[in-house]
């Protein structure tokens, strides 16, 4: 269970029935609701919870023969 800051209560309290979402910049975020009042709780994760896989290096084209003159 993620903990996250319930702005009602003025404190930091565990997420109930959290569900992992994905923001529309790609970016995973946990929405939930706050034990004692029940106001909405929502907590952005950071980047290496993103599962943004690391760069690769593109694979460089091959020339075509048929374009070589």
């Amino acid at each position: 269970m993620s903990e996250g800051y319930c702005v009602k209560c003025k404190a930091k309290k565990p997420i109930a029935d959290g569900v992992e979402e994905t923001m529309k910049n790609g970016r995973k975020a946990i929405k939930g609701k706050c034990p004692t009042c029940g106001t909405v709780m929502f907590k952005i994760l950071g980047k290496a919870a993103s599962g943004a896989a690391p760069a690769t290096p593109a694979a460089t084209p091959t020339p075509n023969p048929s374009s070589q003159a």
